[in-house]
Parts: structure tokens; sequence; C-alpha cells
């Protein structure tokens, strides 16, 4: 099983970005690929510079995936730390001293958690789009519940790919370590709408 991000994409500008820009980091969901993500930023109204890793292991069903799916919802904490790391030794090659504004979609919202939860002095924004956290405690929890940085986390109300548990657990987290910008929204399945992406726009834009 491949645990190397070899593929991404980047904007045109990405290579001329000034020492300590910030990055938009985009993660996409399980099964998805690199390509799935860039195209909301141009709703989002957002001109830094942006990446978009694929995620290492390749799916026999097609598409990527940043961790196995064991139990839905609550990832293996083997693999969890795996892809953590993987995705942080990439990070630190590619932008080691870039703030990063990171935007996950379902498994690529819980990456993004993983990010905040293990070094959150490089998140200068996180946005969980349908996305969860993992239920073992990570490196930086206590640091995150003494500062409470503003977290924006969407979900929907039809979602039945992340388990009510996950939810919950999420929920519970969040609201305990974070100061969390909870958007629930009435009837949308596990995806994005017009209505996520007007928020997420919102809270990209606020200080």
């Amino acid at each position: 099983m491949n645990t190397a991000i070899t593929e991404w994409a980047t904007s045109n500008d990405f290579e001329k970005r000034r020492p300590f820009e910030p990055v938009t980091l985009l993660l996409h969901g399980y099964g998805s690929h690199e390509q799935d993500l860039p195209p909301i930023l141009d709703w989002l109204g957002l001109s830094t510079p942006w990446m978009s890793p694929r995620a290492p292991i390749a799916l026999a069903q097609g598409g990527f995936a940043w961790a196995p799916i064991t139990v839905p919802g609550s990832p293996d904490p083997d693999d969890t730390a795996s892809a953590t790391d993987t995705l942080w030794n990439w990070l630190d090659v590619h932008v080691p001293d870039s703030p990063l504004m990171a935007i996950g979609f379902s498994q690529g919202g819980f990456m993004v958690s993983q990010l905040l939860r293990t070094r959150p002095n490089r998140i200068a924004k996180a946005a969980l789009l349908a996305g969860f956290v993992a239920g073992t405690a990570q490196p930086a929890d206590t640091e995150l519940s003494a500062t409470k940085p503003a977290v924006f986390w969407s979900h929907g109300t039809a979602d039945t790919v992340i388990v009510l548990a996950a939810v919950e657990r999420t929920s519970e987290f969040l609201r305990s370590h974070t100061s969390v910008i909870d958007k629930a929204y009435s009837g949308l399945g596990h995806s994005i709408d017009e209505r996520v992406l007007n928020d997420l726009r919102d809270y990209l834009a606020s200080a």
C-alpha cells in the first residue's frame, strides 16, 4: 500500500508565492482525487496560492484515500497517525513556512482536523466540510482547548455517509476545544451546496 503523496495540483502562481505567504490547502474525500475541490475556489473568491494533494492510497474501485475505512467514522488510530505523518512530511517539503488555510471534504475534513490537532500553529484557517474528528486523543488537544481557534464545520441533516456517532463526537470535540462555527444545513446530504460555500466564504474572509 502506497503511503507517499506523489501527485498534486497547484495554482499557476504557486511557485511565485512570497515567503510566509498563506497557502490554501485543499484535501479531497475518500474515493476522490486532487482535481475535486479546486473548482470551489472561484466561488470563495480566494486569491492566495493553493495546492491540492492526491491522497496516497489508491482504491480498487477508483479514486484515492487518506486512510482505509474499517469502522465508518472511526479510522484506526495507527492508520490515522500514518496518514497525518504522511501529510505533514509532504507539507514540510513543499510549504515549510506558509500558514495554511486548510479546507477538506469528508475524509479530507478529517485530515484537516488532524493537522489542527497536531500542529495548530501552522493552521491559519480550518474548515471541515461534511468532515469529522478522531475519537482518540491527539498531541495538541490540550493546546487547542486553551486557545480555541475558530473552526468552520458544515454538515447536512440528510447526510447518511457520516455516521451519527461521528457527528456527535465531532460536535462535542469542536465545542470543547475550538470556537466552532457549526453549520447544519437542512436537507443537505453528503455534499457541498451554495449555502455551505457562502458561509465558508464569510469564514475565510473573517479576521
